[in-house]
């Protein structure tokens, strides 16, 4: 299991290495000069040439790669060309809320989607079959950006129930909680019934059944369990997307995450900022199919990585 672990770690190393080089190079791209966005419009060319060399901004690009990579490998992600605040400093401020956020839309999609997924198995070619799947259908063709200005709409404008933006207690996540979790919720509950529709017809299930056990029983102690494999690796899928995809609902609902300052500094051309949220997002995202990878063998004992 170490040497497992161990080595997917090290196969991290290429990888943040490429998405590195690619970050870079696409935000080179974008249209802008970041001295002249932190300076404002006033300031004169002479200033602006200034901040530039200081910020090595005038040197080729493989230069300023491996600048940045130095000072990155010594732990300054350097600071933000808008707030010149520590971008450690802004992140650490900020990812606590996105977490909050993806945990709770991970709450509500493992739940509806797992019940919506074994409701739709168990009553196959049913109304209530036909009622999940249609739903499951809703939630993966819904975009999200509609979807968050639809409840906003409803509860927050027309009736007042919840508060349309920002974050507080639990109320002010129950909105954007369900506009992220809407779509991983959908996917969750395919992937589901199509699992347990193959667990189900197993010859174990129709023994277990012709033993005389009750119906509950032999849907959560032997079908709900062989089941897991799937599920489990589409729930971790789905869970690196959300602290990666929570941008919009950020943005909708003036969420003060991860998502809405990678927002802001795209648009006022704050590469560190930018550079560090999508390695960032790169490095959860990995760290969450290892950690995926390695409950397979919690659920399923045939699964080892000797």
């Amino acid at each position: 299991m170490l040497a497992y672990v161990l080595r997917r770690l090290a196969a991290l190393i290429p990888t943040l290495i490429g998405v590195s080089i690619v970050v870079f190079l696409l935000l080179r791209l974008v249209p802008g000069d970041p001295a002249r966005q932190a300076l404002g419009p006033e300031a004169t060319a002479e200033q602006v040439a200034l901040l530039r060399k200081q910020w090595k901004l005038d040197e080729p690009l493989p230069v300023q790669y491996i600048y940045w990579v130095k000072r990155m490998l010594q732990g300054d992600l350097g600071r933000s060309t808008i707030s010149r605040v520590p971008v450690t400093q802004e992140i650490a401020t900020r990812l606590p809320a996105t977490l909050e956020l993806t945990l709770v839309s991970m709450v509500f999609a493992i739940i509806l989607g797992i019940g919506l997924g074994v409701l739709g198995a168990v009553r196959h070619n049913t109304a209530l079959d036909r009622f999940s799947t249609v739903l499951a259908l809703l939630g993966v063709c819904t975009p999200s950006f509609w979807l968050g200005l639809m409840l906003l709409l409803i509860f927050s404008v027309k009736l007042q129930w919840l508060p349309p933006f920002g974050k507080g207690g639990i109320t002010h996540l129950i909105l954007p909680g369900l506009t992220l979790g809407a779509g991983a919720a959908a996917v969750i509950a395919r992937v589901t019934r199509t699992s347990m529709l193959e667990v189900l017809n197993e010859d174990y299930v129709r023994t277990a059944r012709a033993k005389g056990l009750a119906p509950w029983p032999v849907l959560i102690r032997h079908a709900l369990p062989n089941a897991l494999i799937p599920i489990i690796t589409i729930v971790g899928l789905q869970f690196g997307g959300l602290l990666a995809g929570a941008t919009i609902t950020e943005t909708i609902f003036a969420y003060p995450g991860i998502g809405l300052l990678l927002i802001n500094a795209i648009n006022n051309r704050d590469f560190p900022i930018v550079q560090a949220a999508l390695l960032l997002f790169t490095l959860q995202f990995v760290l969450v199919n290892l950690l995926v990878d390695l409950l397979y063998a919690r659920v399923d004992p045939r699964i080892t990585y000797q």
